[in-house]
């Protein structure tokens, strides 16, 4: 069919049929797709679609406030959570006081009969190595004492040091009611408070408190060493011992 016969029936002159009726140049998929499908099946971007989800993409999220007070606060187990473990570097060698409610270690490792030299006055408790003994005998300042391990309700850890009998095995009211009540400690809390009246110490037991005491992992020779560490006497040339002697 020439170009003058197609124009007279109404058809383009640049469009050429085939045998199934489509145009030359136009596949069969291509009418049956549909509009957004390529060929091949798959989707053709919709320019509506792909606008919205840019839009979303572009949504600013709220802005975190650095000084919200609820995420600055530290939680009651903050310790636990970082793993923070209390380094103890200072143990103090004392009397409980008298408001404290106090618990004693219940095991003897913990204990240790020995001899110190103590400065009322300084409120300061020298330990005396062993062969400094024989020649401090007589000295009023020297005794033999019981170092007991001993902690507070604040977790405070300190050594009890109790006087012990003497040499003739006497022992005055104020050191055996000091013992009663360290023994007592090993399972209750218990707050000693000096009688004068009665010259000997009163212990009252709490008992409302049935919690046990947290105990540092610490062996008791670290304990004496970090208690002691400023305060050993060691030989005859120590100044205490040279205060003592008139020499300084």
């Amino acid at each position: 069919m020439n170009s003058t016969t197609r124009s007279a029936r109404g058809e383009s002159p640049d469009f050429t049929h085939g045998q199934d009726g489509l145009s030359f140049g136009q596949d069969a998929a291509d009418v049956q797709a549909g509009p957004g499908v390529q060929s091949d099946g798959q989707a053709v971007p919709n320019n509506h679609t792909v606008g919205l989800a840019m839009a979303g993409a572009d949504v600013a999220k709220p802005e975190v406030d650095p000084f919200d007070l609820a995420s600055l606060r530290l939680s009651q187990d903050f310790a636990s959570a970082v793993g923070v473990k209390k380094l103890i570097t200072t143990i103090p060698v004392k009397k409980p006081s008298k408001e404290w409610f106090v618990r004693t270690h219940s095991s003897p490792d913990y204990r240790l009969q020995t001899a110190v030299v103590e400065l009322k006055e300084d409120r300061e408790t020298y330990l005396v190595a062993p062969d400094l003994w024989p020649g401090l005998a007589s000295d009023p300042t020297f005794s033999p004492r019981l170092l007991v391990t001993a902690i507070n309700r604040q977790g405070v850890l300190f050594i009890w040091p109790i006087r012990l009998p003497g040499a003739d095995g006497k022992i005055d009211e104020w050191s055996r009611s000091a013992l009663d009540a360290a023994d007592e400690a090993k399972t209750r809390w218990v707050r000693v408070t000096a009688n004068m009246s009665l010259g000997a110490y009163e212990v009252a037991v709490a008992s409302g408190l049935e919690d046990e005491p947290e105990w540092p992992d610490l062996p008791f020779q670290q304990i004496i060493k970090i208690a002691f560490r400023d305060k050993l006497i060691a030989d005859w040339s120590h100044p205490v011992l040279q205060r003592l002697r008139g020499e300084i």
